[in-house]
């Protein structure tokens, strides 16, 4: 039996990291679809995406803001597009799922459950910042939680359901895992799902290969065939679990939203340059890269014929 090829996600900008981190973290439409469209140039087969205020570099969930980007991705690019339902920690399930509504992609993500999530460490290391915001709120992540109940969930898969999207399930813990099983006997979602295993948030479970293991583990006894998986690595532990993944068997993630850095010390010059790093290990260690439209068919999407944008 041939082996089954490795999807690259590339995750452009994220809501963690802040303008003065980094030169390269897009913000602006122009700078988040040029990215996006060099990162599936690269080898990546789906572009997970989050929108940017404009002006400052601010987490937004508008669909304007992702209006300003997403027809041009599409119209350059057979790239899978993934569009958050993450977006700013302290908005309502309603308001979070709002682009996902409006412009009814391929896949969005669905996080499996509520959790501290923090990244305040990173606000004593700048001296200065770019923009007013940006230290309040990443002192002040904190006091976060990051809630997804039951009842989110549900509401979340009701409404975007109909749209036949596929999701991106985020699974930061073992526990997040047994959410989705629930979630899975009660009908809320279809086989075969999509499961984003992610370590190394400050809040979730830590990035050690023991654990991806373990979770792995779990869900091949919770889901058995009925899903896909990939790994997502914070931080340093990007490469390296993702590395370990592709030779598990799974897919991987990369992107200025996890990582800004494409070795130790130095940052990434671009989203591009992290999928051209693991495009090499991944094909250097025996695997091939799965196309957009191989992609479709591993993980049963809808096709970009059916989205609204």
């Amino acid at each position: 039996m041939a082996k089954q090829k490795t999807i690259i996600t590339c995750a452009i900008t994220g809501a963690i990291h802040t303008p003065t981190m980094s030169d390269a973290l897009p913000y602006t439409p122009d700078d988040i679809a040029r990215q996006a469209i060099e990162a599936a140039e690269a080898g990546a087969s789906i572009l997970h995406l989050h929108a940017r205020r404009p002006h400052d570099g601010g987490v937004s969930i508008e669909p304007a803001d992702f209006a300003a980007f997403l027809p041009r991705i599409k119209q350059s690019t057979d790239a899978v597009i993934n569009i958050s339902t993450g977006g700013s920690l302290k908005n309502t399930i309603e308001e979070r799922i709002a682009p996902a509504l409006t412009f009814s992609p391929e896949m969005c993500s669905m996080n499996m459950g509520s959790m501290n999530f923090s990244f305040h460490p990173l606000a004593d290391r700048y001296e200065t910042f770019k923009f007013d915001w940006e230290k309040e709120y990443i002192a002040n992540s904190d006091t976060y939680i990051f809630r997804n109940t039951f009842a989110d969930i549900r509401h979340a898969a009701s409404q975007l359901g109909p749209h036949d999207i596929k999701f991106e399930h985020e699974c930061y813990d073992v526990g997040h895992l047994y959410n989705l099983k629930f979630c899975m006997d009660i009908g809320l979602f279809k086989a075969p799902i999509f499961i984003q295993f992610i370590f190394g948030i400050l809040g979730g479970i830590g990035p050690e290969i023991d654990n991806l293991i373990f979770m792995k583990r779990t869900a091949d006894r919770l889901f058995g065939k009925d899903y896909r998986w990939s790994v997502l690595g914070a931080g340093g532990a990007q490469m390296s679990f993702a590395a370990t993944a592709s030779q598990m068997g799974g897919n991987v993630r990369v992107g200025l939203e996890d990582s800004l850095f494409i070795r130790r010390g130095q940052l990434a010059v671009s989203n591009a340059e992290q999928v051209v790093k693991i495009r090499r290990i991944v094909e250097d260690l025996g695997c091939e890269i799965a196309t957009p439209a191989e992609a479709r068919e591993i993980l049963a999407l809808k096709g970009a014929a059916k989205v609204n944008f």
